[in-house]
């Protein structure tokens, strides 16, 4: 118990709550757009994609930056985004099909990449291998201030936009009828989740930051039909998610931080699903007794 009141009270472990905390409400909150649009598996392909922006930065640069680092990710996140539209819209290949393909070769490049920095003279004291899973122990003071002013940048961003989006989701052509340019905000939609990719895969890992985007919006489905209580309630249990996990990864030596959020957005949903007001099973099946 001294130990966890020891851990609760250290300034870096209060930043590192606050930021992961800021992260999974961001997240959830993105997610429910992205959900709704039925492209959940764009950010999988986008979280995959900033790996060899990441190696690149390091590579070009050959220091340890963060803020280098994410906008080498910002950059190869775009590049494969615009790539799986350029495919869908000059071929015949569907969305999900292109966004398998642009996801295999752009993670496929970062690991290669990786291998080589791992093997080269460098590569031991780069870090990057808390970029695969997230590790909340190695970061800093301004490695969280980094995730915490994006991630409520972004949130501030999706609450600005929030009518803009929901017209543009539901009813596109309504949205084109009144005015609105909905291809503009589609873009500003995949910009907002290649922000929350970008801010977040330090923390948690460009193998598992598409299911914090996922999960979260999926348990608040169970809770609520309408999209702006969804969304805040996907907020929600992204925010408890990734403060339980960073909380145990902090306290567990060694233990990776994305896995642990991950695990706790699924429990989350494994409990919405049973226990969910608007669409849980075990709250159907009394209702219909």
């Amino acid at each position: 118990m001294n130990e966890l009141l020891s851990l609760l009270t250290s300034p870096n472990t209060q930043w590192v709550l606050a930021g992961s905390s800021l992260l999974g409400f961001a997240s959830g909150l993105i997610g429910s757009f992205v959900l709704l649009k039925k492209q959940s598996l764009i950010g999988d392909a986008m979280a995959h994609a900033t790996l060899p922006g990441v190696c690149l930065a390091f590579l070009i640069f050959g220091v340890k930056s963060i803020p280098l680092f994410l906008i080498g990710a910002a950059t190869t996140g775009l590049i494969a985004t615009y790539c799986i539209q350029a495919i869908v819209k000059h071929s015949r290949i569907k969305t999900d099909a292109s966004i398998g393909v642009v996801l295999s070769v752009f993670f496929g490049l970062g690991i290669m990449l990786l291998t080589y920095i791992t093997k080269h003279a460098k590569g031991n004291q780069s870090g990057l291998e808390d970029f695969i899973f997230g590790q909340a122990a190695a970061m800093v003071k301004s490695d969280i201030q980094v995730i915490a002013v994006g991630s409520l940048l972004i949130i501030i961003l999706s609450s600005l936009f929030f009518k803009e989006f929901k017209i543009s989701i539901f009813d596109p052509n309504y949205a084109r009828g009144i005015g609105l340019p909905v291809s503009v905000f589609n873009l500003v939609l995949m910009a907002l989740v290649v922000g929350v990719v970008v801010v977040g895969i330090q923390m948690v890992g460009v193998v598992l930051i598409a299911a914090l985007l996922i999960t979260p919006p999926l348990a608040a489905r169970y809770w609520t039909d309408q999209l702006g209580r969804m969304g805040v309630i996907a907020g929600i249990f992204g925010a408890i998610s990734g403060v339980t996990g960073t909380l145990i990864s902090t306290a567990g030596e060694g233990l990776p931080t994305g896995p642990l959020i991950v695990l706790c957005a699924s429990l989350i949903f494994v409990l919405s699903l049973l226990f969910g007001a608007s669409k849980g099973i075990i709250v159907k099946a009394v209702r219909q007794t």
